[in-house]
């Protein structure tokens, strides 16, 4: 069964890696799947959820840069060590790298953990804006796949962790948004 579904996680990865690979999509995917070119934008939408995002937006700043934290040191430092599974441009010889290959390991993709977890937890606090949050999770998660750093089983093991992470801190924010935050403060509410 394992050698199965190895052989599907094979088959998928070598189709987006060899079968869709062209000059453009090697230059959208390397642009995308750069975390440094998404600071910008995730400067603004901070910024924004501060200013004009009311008592849910601050508890949305501080949820999701303790679930980034979270998610990010969890597959990094934990599962991947523990899993310690090596990436596709490692392991196999015939992996299309446009940005090149890492020597860090592969299972969880933390790319589609991170991604995925924001995009549910703002998903559950913002339902309106799922479309933008889970075409941009899905893309830089396949540009993982596309750029031949990770197996299409890391990007969903990923997406599977994230979106139970982005789930569990939405509800915490959601419970938080009711708590009465003047019985904290002395002389209020009395």
């Amino acid at each position: 069964m394992t050698d199965f579904l190895y052989s599907i996680d094979l088959a998928i990865f070598y189709f987006v890696n060899h079968t869709l690979s062209a000059a453009p999509l090697d230059k959208f995917f390397s642009i995308i799947t750069n975390v440094q070119n998404w600071f910008i934008t995730y400067i603004l939408l901070i910024g924004i959820l501060l200013v004009k995002g009311g008592k849910r937006g601050r508890l949305a700043v501080l949820g999701i840069i303790l679930l980034i934290i979270i998610t990010d040191q969890t597959g990094h430092r934990i599962l991947k060590e523990i899993i310690g599974r090596l990436r596709p441009c490692n392991a196999l010889p015939d992996v299309i790298t446009p940005i090149g290959c890492s020597d860090t390991l592969s299972f969880p993709s933390n790319h589609a953990l991170n991604n995925f977890s924001a995009a549910t937890f703002f998903y559950m606090l913002y339902p309106n804006y799922k479309y933008p949050l889970f075409i941009s999770a899905f893309l830089v998660s396949l540009s993982r796949v596309y750029l031949g750093l990770h197996y299409p089983s890391d990007i969903i093991g990923g997406a599977i962790i994230g979106i139970a992470a982005g789930y569990g801190m939405a509800m915490l924010v959601k419970y938080a948004e009711k708590y009465d935050y003047g019985k904290l403060i002395p002389g209020r509410n009395k």
